[in-house]
């Protein structure tokens, strides 16, 4: 099995092919085609962590998210940050989190707290 690592941008597309390739043959985990995927897999993420990192995301917008993918309402928002009205600013970037509020939102919502403790930046209006 020679696998050599991915240095450019053509080496990068090369392994993405061949791990498409790997992933349609669906191969048992100790077979050779397995280890090969399983290294591949790898490097292709080591590369992309190199050349493509992505940023944690806006701690209110990953609140948001969480409500969307959760099919959560505002009001289901009072238990982690407290009465309405607060739930509001806080979506409103007008009140920043407390810890209290991180813990309870990463405890009960399981969003991670780093991303919560992040200074949050309001999108362009």
């Amino acid at each position: 099995m020679e696998i050599k690592t991915i240095q450019t941008e053509a080496d990068y597309l090369a392994a993405l092919r061949e791990v498409a390739v790997l992933i349609d043959l669906d191969p048992a985990p100790n077979s050779p085609e397995g280890e090969r995927l399983d290294v591949l897999g790898t490097l292709v993420q080591a590369y992309e962590a190199r050349h493509y990192p992505i940023d944690p995301p806006d701690p209110i917008e990953a609140i948001k998210f969480r409500m969307d993918q959760s099919g959560l309402t505002v009001k289901d928002l009072v238990p982690y940050i407290g009465p309405l009205n607060r739930v509001y600013e806080v979506l409103a970037y007008k009140r920043p989190l407390s810890l209290p509020m991180i813990r309870r939102l990463s405890d009960g919502l399981h969003i991670p707290a780093d991303v919560l403790i992040r200074a949050p930046v309001p999108a362009a209006a």
